[in-house]
């Protein structure tokens, strides 16, 4: 029993249920009680209305995969460095080196537009799962259900969006146990308006990722534009700075440990509920194989970066994304083997069992897991194929990613032609080539392709095969004769495509390997893949029902599937492993220190070490020194990058930007002993911004609660 015990309070985390969990806003008043046991002196009302302006109102969706806040009357908008890394390196060059120096607007006129860069603002969340699962009762066949859910979710999103500017989707959770709609206001015109250097806003680089103590500034400012009437619109040089229904004031008390924190933000996906054999699966199986593959491929890119400005500048948001979750991936297997993951899953899942047989009514749930392993056992092979070839051909040599394109031209040539739409599906793939060519390097790619490609065959099931080509011959061939590494036979082919010409891709020898790779993709693998997703979904779907219905008295919550959620904890260090403890935050003290280890992850610019010798800490510091990072006992995931961290009175703390390298495994199971959130100060922040870059005009332009 106390084993059982034990693993209940690992698996739903009974000891600290507060911290755990990513709860919806629209449901925070059941939750109100317990937030303000913590010392919250918010209502929900406060925190989520759809009756009158509130926090949510100044949280926003950046890009469709981080958090950004509103922090002023004028849109001003903070999310994450590593989030807005991308559009500051698409405005970099040699010449203007912002990922090295910075960049600062000195007013709205020199503020970087960034085609394609959306916010989103949620205006409401409704629970429709009756109106969607209406007329369903009694049928089993899911291609029927499927159907009339179907046709009910077109109804309720016309009736949202009539009559406003709004856009809506409907969202399932638990599996299809729930639905909700979520009603959207989406602003089309985000400008870059500062970002610190990336010796602040990378302080650490792969050192430090996913680790604590970390001081890294990772934040970047942007600035929403709308409309005359306030309402988005498309990036023209007459929209007006957006007046937000909310911004969030800047906590600048200072911070105690033990105090009231929260998250609300966009977490994107966690999988609490995978069965113990799916969990082996994943740490034995899939997860060496994607760190692997990109070992392989960082070596190559950190090497070239290091020989060129001008690599580095083209490869830096590349390195970037391959890096983070290759880093957490290695601290996620090596967490959930700690905490015997999957001994605490197999425990678990007999106790699941065991109720099951308990009661007739719940019999339908006591051979569920032993469905989902088995499925495993059988399947999974789909989905470890599936995983391998987007590692390959989606992150790996990018020639392969400009090939689908061509593939897309190809495939839908005569369709094209005879709608009208030819010259203007060509001007895309042109225009696309500007900003592809660019930041490519074909020395770089065939360098890439050289590492992974012998890895990639290696690891395909022996039935799989492609490429009669020794690996040697086929990149030669590649790299010196297909149009798909040369910008210039690539706009040529573009430039006098005909019915004659296309034909000719059959001879290219990148489109060719492209094409064996992409049909073993499509044929063999992806339909596999979306049959082991869609038969395991069905049986998870019964699974949590079961969980919801045999274990009622503990706090249950939906998985994490990019939409708004809330977590709350307090500000607080761990002791993660035996013999270590990790205090609540660091300083600039530290940022100095690791700097004189000669690391080239701790660079910094002369202004640092200048501001650090004259203790110019203005009234950005607490008790004599400038905070920079702390840890909060909050459930994040990615997705909650950039989020803001709020204190008891919904004012902003900082903003969330990692978990420490012992958490990275709380998107399985969490463990409240050592989870942690990773948050930036905004102190720290706004530090930067006066002191160090000269550009008070944007704390002046904030509501600072001292």
């Amino acid at each position: 029993m106390r084993k059982i015990l034990l693993v209940l309070t690992l698996f739903f985390g009974l000891i600290a249920r507060a911290e755990e969990g990513m709860l919806i806003p629209s449901l925070i008043e059941a939750f109100e009680s317990d937030m303000k046991a913590m010392g919250m002196r918010l209502s929900a009302a406060d925190i989520y209305s759809v009756n009158k302006s509130s926090i949510k109102d100044a949280i926003m969706h950046f890009g469709g995969g981080c958090t950004a806040e509103l922090v002023s009357s004028e849109g001003l908008l903070l999310t994450n460095h590593h989030c807005g890394f991308s559009q500051v390196q698409s405005h970099s060059s040699v010449e203007k080196d912002y990922l090295k120096y910075g960049f600062w607007a000195k007013n709205h006129g020199e503020e970087l537009p960034n085609p394609g860069l959306t916010a989103t603002r949620i205006v409401r969340i409704e629970d429709v799962t009756a109106a969607i699962l209406s007329g369903t009762s009694g049928l089993t066949d899911p291609a029927a259900i499927q159907q009339i859910v179907n046709a009910n979710g077109k109804v309720l999103l016309e009736d949202a969006k009539r009559g406003t500017h709004y856009q809506a989707d409907i969202q399932a959770f638990d599996y299809g146990n729930s639905y909700y709609l979520m009603v959207k206001e989406v602003f089309l015109d985000v400008r870059l308006v500062g970002t610190p250097p990336n010796s602040i806003g990378k302080f650490g680089g792969d050192t430090d990722n996913w680790v604590w103590p970390r001081h890294t500034g990772d934040f970047s400012v942007f600035r929403v534009y709308a409309g005359a009437d306030n309402k988005p619109a498309a990036y023209n040089t007459s929209n007006v700075p957006y007046k937000p229904l909310h911004h969030l004031p800047i906590a600048f008390k200072s911070r105690q440990e033990g105090e009231f924190t929260m998250v609300y933000g966009f977490p994107g996906q966690t999988e609490q509920h995978l069965s113990s054999g799916n969990l082996k699966y994943l740490i034995d199986q899939q997860r060496p194989m994607e760190i692997d593959m990109r070992t392989k491929s960082l070596a190559v890119i950190d090497e070239a970066m290091k020989a060129s400005d001008k690599t580095r500048i083209q490869y830096a948001a590349k390195q970037a994304r391959i890096a983070n979750a290759w880093k957490k991936n290695i601290g996620q297997i090596g967490g959930l083997r700690e905490l015997d993951a999957v001994g605490v899953k197999e425990a678990f899942e007999a106790e699941y069992r065991s109720r099951a047989n308990s009661k007739e009514e719940w019999k339908k749930y006591a051979t569920i897991v032993d469905q989902m392993n088995d499925l495993v056992k059988t399947k999974s092979t789909y989905e470890y194929h599936y995983t391998l070839i987007i590692e390959y051909l989606y992150m790996g040599p990018e020639y392969l990613k400009l090939a689908r394109g061509i593939e897309d031209l190809e495939r839908n040539y005569s369709k094209y032609k005879e709608a009208g739409e030819l010259e203007s599906r060509i001007a895309t793939l042109k225009k696309g080539a500007e900003g592809f060519f660019k930041d490519y390097d074909p020395k770089v790619d065939k360098a890439i392709f050289d590492a992974l490609t012998p890895a990639f065959k290696n690891y395909l099931d022996p039935k799989f095969s492609i490429a009669e080509l020794s690996n040697e011959e086929l990149s030669k061939n590649i790299y010196s004769k297909s149009i798909l590494v040369s910008k210039e036979r690539y706009l040529a082919f573009l430039d006098k495509l005909t019915d004659k010409t296309l034909k000719k891709l059959s001879k290219d020898p990148g489109y060719t390997y492209f094409k064996q790779c992409w049909t073993l993709y499509q044929t063999d693998i992806l339909p596999g893949a979306i049959a082991f997703s869609k038969d395991m979904d069905s049986l998870l779907k019964i699974y949590v029902e079961g969980k919801k219905v045999m274990f009622p008295d503990v706090k249950q919550w939906p998985d994490a599937n990019s939409t708004l959620r809330i977590t709350y904890g307090k500000l607080e260090g761990s002791a993660p492993t035996d013999g270590m403890a990790y205090t609540s935050h660091t300083t600039l003290k530290g940022i100095i220190a690791k700097n004189q280890t000669g690391n080239p992850d701790f660079e910094l610019l002369p202004r640092m070490q200048e501001l650090y010798d004259s203790k110019d800490y203005g009234d950005y510091a607490q008790d004599g020194e400038l905070w920079v990072c702390f840890t909060g006992s909050n459930h994040t995931t990615g997705g909650n990058s950039g989020s803001p961290v709020l204190n008891a009175d919904g004012h902003l703390m900082g903003l969330n930007f990692d978990r420490s390298w012992e958490s990275t495994m709380s998107d399985f199971l969490f463990d409240p002993a050592r989870c942690r959130n990773i948050v930036v100060d905004i102190r720290y922040v706004l530090w930067v911004m006066d002191k160090y870059a000269g550009a008070k005009h944007l704390v002046d332009e904030m509501t600072l609660v001292r």
